[in-house]
């Protein structure tokens, strides 16, 4: 695929409404349409070199799904479930946002999105787009690594006023990164 993937788990519906403003922002002659994984199959997703992919987060760090972290729409968890035993993602590039409430889950605040990059970076995929941790108040997230997120953080319950502009100035770091795959795939 000559365009970006936007792809996003939901349970509230939150996930989506925040690619649908990335999907606004980066534009659609270079994005295709935000879908959600409940509704695409792992071919589908293959079919991209430049992915930004969201996820709720829900259950205490797991996979966002009908398991453990309790979601009633199919997530991330039951697209894994239809995944080949080892999917390659070699040679794709892929930038990741997750969402979670800061004050109310400060705990494990955003910690589903950890399990989520670990599992397409084991499948061999380049991960860009990780943030600041600035400006957030928590105690723990497991989406935490070397003193940065692993990607964009939304906490649209707590932090609504600032998630255009946290999607705005995230966007500008990792569009080129992704164009760039997309020209060399071409």
């Amino acid at each position: 695929m000559n365009k970006i993937g936007l792809f996003f788990g939901t349970e509230t519906g939150t996930t989506r409404l925040v690619a649908k403003k990335m999907h606004k922002m980066i534009g659609d002659e270079i994005c295709d349409k935000p879908i959600n994984v409940n509704r695409i199959t792992p071919e589908e997703m293959m079919q991209y070199d430049a992915l930004i992919l969201g996820t709720p987060s829900y259950g205490i760090g797991e996979i966002p799904g009908h398991g453990a972290s309790g979601c009633f729409e199919p997530n991330w968890a039951e697209f894994f479930d239809k995944m080949p035993e080892a999917p390659d993602f070699t040679g794709k590039r892929i930038a990741f946002f997750g969402l979670g409430a800061q004050e109310r889950y400060a705990d494990r605040f955003c910690s589903s999105l950890y399990p989520l990059v670990m599992k397409f970076k084991g499948w061999g995929a380049e991960i860009v787009g990780d943030t600041s941790t600035e400006g957030y108040t928590f105690e723990q997230s497991a989406a935490v690594v070397d003193g940065r997120f692993l990607g964009l953080i939304i906490d649209q319950r707590t932090q609504g006023m600032f998630t255009d502009e946290r999607i705005a100035k995230w966007l500008e770091v990792i569009k080129p990164q992704l164009l760039e795959k997309l020209t060399a795939a071409a």
